[in-house]
This record gives C-alpha cells, structure tokens and sequence, in this order.
C-alpha cells in the first residue's frame, strides 16, 4: 500500500465509486425522511444510555455551525461538492489508489447529502415546530428553495456532570456528517502522502521526480 498510483479498470472503479456514494446518500436521507416524518422537533427516542435520536434542525455547517446566511451557505456547499467531484474524477484520471478515491468519495456523499437537504427540504416539507413534518403539505412548505435547514439527529451523551448536564458528546450530527469526518480522519492519517501529490503543480511534480531520479541515480553508484 506504499503506492501512490495504482493499475485498474478505470470505468468499473468510477462506476463502484458511484455505488458508493449513492449508498452513503440514500442512507442518510432515508433517516433524515424517517426522523422528519416520525419526530417533533426537539424530541426522539432514547436508544440506550449512551445514544439517542434526537431531532434537531440548523442551516449551518457539520455539527450545527454557523458560517454566513442561508444563501451564502447552499452556494458555498454547491461550489464544494463541484470542486471536490472534479477531483474525484482527476484521481480516478491519474490513476491514484482505490482506497483514497473511495475515501474522498466518501467526503463528497456527505457534503452531497447535506447538500439536498439545503436546496430542498425548504421546500418539500412543513415545518416541525409542536409537530411531525408533512410532505409536500397542502398548506405550504416552511421555506424556499435553497433555504431548506440541515436535519440531525445522531447524539451520543457519553459524559455527564454531577448535576445532570452533558459533558461530552454535545453536538448532535447525521449520518452525512459522519462520511465527511471519517473521510476527512482517514485522509490525514493515512493519506497524506496521496493528498499531496494529487495537490501538486506541473512544476512541483517536474521538481519532485528529478530529485527522485537523482536519488536513484546515487543509490545506484
């Protein structure tokens, strides 16, 4: 696995990878459907000690950031799930490792799936105050096209105080949330050297290959 570039069917690693993330994002809008459909918001179901489902909206980032309006947020996740789909199909192009394609393709589903939410749940569903959702209401939907709020509900109270209060964990996230942080974990701790190359400038790579032929060169002598 020390190999930056590997030699595959190019077409059947873009079509698995494809599977893939249809997988991670049917996943997590089918529990988004069933959370908005099943819970008012601010309520769910303990699961264990350890683990509820706990429906929570924002318009923010993973995890419940904020950054920006509304707007701002859904074209920069846009620009986001372009840019990182292009380079998806740049590894793939050039050949990098299966296991960093796949990794990377798991940050896309997650921002994609994140994504739908934005553009529209606005628009799709009504409102979750003191009730479950409805979908495609009669009576209106809870807003607009590209304003639609981002759906949690995974929380897993591990840590409590003495007096009750949550300690660690406090955020409450999706599954859309957890293929981009893991993703984003296992492409620091293990790929790092494949983040790098795929990064570099014609110019980079010209100047990195020639060190490495120079050192080959004095290996062998």
């Amino acid at each position: 696995m020390s190999q930056i570039l590997e030699t595959y069917d190019k077409k059947k690693a873009a079509i698995w990878l494809a599977a893939t993330i249809v997988a991670i994002v049917l996943i997590d809008q089918a529990l988004k459907f069933w959370v908005k459909l099943s819970f008012p918001l601010g309520s769910g179901v303990d699961v264990c000690g350890w683990f509820q489902i706990y429906f929570v909206e924002n318009k923010g980032m993973a995890f419940g950031l904020e950054l920006g309006s509304k707007i701002f947020l859904t074209s920069f996740r846009i620009l986001a799930c372009c840019a990182i789909l292009y380079y998806l199909y740049l590894l793939i192009k050039k050949g990098f490792r299966r296991s960093f394609v796949f990794t990377v393709g798991a940050i896309f589903a997650g921002a994609f799936g994140n994504l739908i939410d934005c553009i529209f749940y606005g628009k799709i569903f009504s409102h979750s105050i003191f009730q479950t959702a409805t979908l495609f209401p009669a009576n209106g939907s809870y807003g607009a096209w590209f304003e639609g709020r981002v759906v949690d509900m995974l929380y897993f109270p591990l840590i409590h105080s003495s007096d009750g209060g949550v300690l660690f964990f406090q955020p409450v996230f999706n599954f859309a949330d957890t293929a981009v942080t893991v993703g984003v974990f296992l492409v620091i701790i293990f790929f790092g050297k494949d983040l790098s190359r795929s990064l570099e400038t014609k110019a980079e790579r010209e100047k990195r290959e020639a060190k490495e032929r120079q050192k080959e060169a004095n290996q062998q002598q």
